[in-house]
């Protein structure tokens, strides 16, 4: 593995710093801060990179993308997640149900969705978790059954991040009752606007909103079905594989703990500088040699990907080293803030 980035990547990572200095002005930040649900879903930014060609850095372009490659999508990435670009509306489309289609996808769901995709006119949200299938996945109950051209489906997906402001719902159903639970799997593209679905708010104790989506005799067309019938687990885990491989865990924790340093040093406590207690520069260093660590894990993904390799377990790992390394983060930063650390902004 390379560990340095060539001069055209490193002008590229500038282009890119250049662009959001300009674009991420304090009104834009202020309404994130002030709605970070609605804030981060940002249609007009995401219109805004999809000029540049930002949407797709390393779909074929044939698909409507630039065909560069994954280590300049790392960078991409990277950067737009450090300065906490408004990315949401595009960017779950973008990391997995792109990437998906183009490996299972029919022509002509290439041809409806990847261009919509990478030009930001239309967004998806995922619908996998049900109350009663988290981690298990392939418990779902969400029917999906034959009816003519299309097929019905009836039950309900919880903790749906942006349903609500979504333009379509990836959506994992059950189409084969009597199958083992890992073979009767089948994912349908479904239209958020199609009779018969309900969002309802799922407020958390942090004050973000998840949902709980509902499906009353929705129909869906059979030409939205990805990939073979009953055999949509296989779909499933290839969409959570581009999921993981992401660097985006990883930075924003950065961004905490560069916080907490900044606070420590500004911070006084018996007198003395909290930069200056032993124990705090031992938990901030060894968080920082945790993001650094994260990071490679996330560019051996990267790299992996420009070599053509399906990276399924260091994926996971990448995601699984990021996901704990917040809760790390977070963990240090209560017990250095204290009581403090339960306020809001």
């Amino acid at each position: 593995m390379d560990f340095r980035f060539t001069a055209e990547q490193e002008r590229f990572r500038a282009e890119i710093g250049d662009f959001l200095k300009k674009e991420l002005t304090p009104e834009m930040r202020a309404e994130m801060m002030a709605h970070p649900e609605e804030g981060s879903f940002n249609k007009e930014f995401s219109k805004k990179l999809a000029k540049k060609g930002w949407i797709g850095i390393a779909w074929p372009k044939e698909y409507g993308g630039l065909g560069l490659g994954y280590i300049e999508r790392l960078i991409y990435n990277e950067e737009m997640t450090y300065r906490q670009a408004p990315t949401a509306y595009h960017h779950t489309s973008e990391r997995q149900m792109g990437p998906s289609i183009i490996l299972h996808g029919t022509d002509w769901q290439k041809k409806e969705f990847l261009p919509k995709i990478t030009q930001a006119d239309i967004c998806f949200c995922i619908g996998y978790t049900e109350p009663g299938a988290g981690s298990d996945l392939a418990s779902l109950q969400t029917r999906a059954v034959e009816d003519g051209d299309d097929f019905v489906v009836n039950g309900q997906k919880i903790y749906t991040s942006g349903a609500h402001v979504s333009d379509w719902i990836w959506l994992a159903t059950r189409t084969d009752t009597n199958a083992p639970k890992h073979k009767g799997i089948s994912i349908l593209l479904v239209d958020l606007k199609s009779p018969g679905i309900t969002v309802r708010p799922l407020w958390t104790m942090a004050g973000g909103r998840f949902n709980e989506v509902y499906f009353d005799s929705l129909r869906v067309p059979k030409r939205n079905l990805v990939g073979e019938k009953n055999r949509g687990w296989y779909v499933l885990m290839a969409n959570l594989d581009f999921e993981r491989s992401g660097i985006e865990r990883v930075t924003e924790n950065l961004l905490v703990l560069q916080e907490l340093v900044r606070y420590v040093n500004e911070t006084k406590r018996n007198g003395r500088p909290l930069a200056q207690n032993p124990l705090v520069r031992q938990r901030l260093a060894e968080l920082a040699i945790e993001f650094q660590a994260g990071r490679m894990l996330s560019y051996r993904v990267a790299w992996l990907q420009s070599k053509g390799v399906v990276p399924n377990y260091e994926a996971s790992m990448a995601k699984a080293f990021g996901s704990e390394l917040g809760q790390r983060v977070a963990h240090v930063g209560m017990q250095i803030l204290g009581l403090y650390g339960q306020l809001g902004p």
